[in-house]
């Protein structure tokens, strides 16, 4: 199930947990259960970050550069950073909900795919149909949660219309299945997209095979 991001005064759940790395929590929402992230209790420091709930840790770049090395110097990560423009939230909960169980659209700021890489092919023919700019659908460097959630966060601010596709993080990637990445809509786009699904090639009968794939009623074509 697709899931609805968007920060609130109000807590969907009030009782949320969440591991060291929220994103275990996140993919459990695509299952059906709400999430409610807030400053007590994401424990991540780039997290807290991520999620606009705290400053950056000052070990953050050290540890991203000089430990799991996904950058070359504290100072581009410093850089990374800083190019994000992030500002803590006045907000005080960031809200994950199933997109069948919300009930209205205010407040929502983006919307996450949780995708295998035939649902992925959907998501990005939808994307491109009446996008043609070379920024449709982007990939950026990014931790899971960036990707998933502050990117698409910060798209929809500037109502902007790219698409981000992530979980290339090796630190995260054991928390989310092994064929799957994310999908992440701005609110300011998903409001276009959904009124073009129908007359987009997700009707028509090359994706109506792939869907039929992803059902389990048609096997690959392998040589």
């Amino acid at each position: 199930m697709p899931i609805a991001i968007g920060y609130s005064d109000k807590a969907a759940t009030p009782d949320s947990t969440v591991a060291r790395c929220m994103i275990g929590a996140i993919r459990q929402v695509a299952n059906g259960k709400p999430l409610t992230l807030c400053k007590k209790n994401v424990q991540c420091g780039g997290g807290g970050l991520y999620t606009r709930f705290t400053e950056m840790p000052e070990r953050v770049p050290v540890f991203v550069s000089e430990v799991e090395r996904y950058k070359d110097s504290k100072e581009a990560v410093v850089e990374y950073i800083e190019g994000l423009g992030l500002t803590i939230s006045d907000k005080p909960f960031l809200n994950f909900v199933p997109l069948d169980r919300i009930e209205t659209w205010d407040g929502v700021e983006a919307v996450l795919f949780f995708a295998t890489p035939d649902v992925l092919s959907g998501l990005a023919t939808w994307a491109f149909f009446d996008n043609h700019s070379d920024d449709a659908v982007v990939t950026r460097f990014g931790s899971g949660c960036a990707s998933a959630v502050t990117m698409a966060i910060k798209e929809n601010a500037k109502k902007g219309r790219s698409c981000i596709i992530g979980m290339f993080d090796p630190s995260a990637r054991l928390l989310v299945s092994e064929n799957e990445l994310t999908f992440a809509i701005p609110m300011s786009r998903m409001t276009e997209m959904m009124s073009t699904m129908t007359e987009s090639a997700l009707f028509r009968k090359a994706f109506s095979n792939v869907r039929r794939r992803i059902a389990g009623e048609l096997k690959s074509k392998t040589k």
